[in-house]
């Protein structure tokens, strides 16, 4: 029986996946290159942990391929004192990552098991400045405001609400459109999707939505 050879596999992942697709930053980089991603994938799926393939999870979930996840976390500019909200914890790999890369991470997860095993996997790996909250973003309250927000799953139309949650010149990374040609942006609001919000468009990729944040279906006669 062939053992895999997880190390390997991930430097294979950086230099021949992320790398050429323009993730250049160094932090994230790192992170991606020593964090074992092969302990956040369902059993069934992890000789595939570096395979260039979203991997499902349940409730018809998606881990995002390594190199959206690299984009993604590139696109985000994190600063370590950076508070992060992320929407959608899923695996807890980006999690783990964002964590890396930032003071603290407040995570919301919709599925409770999903939060429950992500919570097992972060601890088991020292990753002690994450919260997981079992919620509901789209429903979800809170008075407390973020440097960086980073949506895990695609919406339709970006909520408004999710920008109130942003600090003053913080930043949200999300993904919006129709499937399969969405775009991933990064947005700089002044509070509210006014005129002089800035939305600048980082690539193009295709995610699955966000439970209940998906277009209304069309009606054809």
């Amino acid at each position: 029986m062939n053992t895999i050879d997880f190390a390997k596999a991930r430097e294979l992942m950086v230099e021949q996946q992320v790398r050429p697709w323009d993730v250049l930053d160094p932090r994230v980089l790192e992170a991606l290159s020593t964090l074992p991603r092969e302990d956040f994938v369902p059993a069934p799926y992890r000789s595939l942990a570096y395979a260039d393939l979203p991997l499902p999870l349940a409730h018809g979930e998606y881990m995002m391929k390594p190199v959206v996840e690299g984009r993604t976390l590139q696109a985000l500019q994190l600063a370590p004192s950076d508070e992060v909200l992320e929407i959608g914890t899923g695996s807890g790999f980006l999690t783990a990552c964002l964590s890396r890369l930032a003071r603290s991470v407040l995570s919301l997860e919709l599925h409770a098991d999903l939060a429950d095993a992500a919570r097992d996997r972060l601890a088991a790996h020292g990753q002690d400045n994450v919260q997981i909250k079992h919620a509901d973003a789209l429903g979800y309250r809170s008075e407390r405001l973020f440097d960086a927000i980073c949506v895990t799953g695609a919406v339709a139309s970006i909520p408004p609400q999710f920008l109130q949650w942003l600090k003053p010149h913080g930043r949200m990374f999300i993904v919006h459109g129709r499937s399969p040609a969405m775009d991933a942006v990064l947005v700089r609001p002044d509070g509210n999707l006014s005129p002089t919000t800035r939305i600048q468009s980082v690539f193009e990729t295709d995610l699955p939505y966000l439970v209940g944040a998906a277009p209304a279906p069309a009606f054809t006669f």
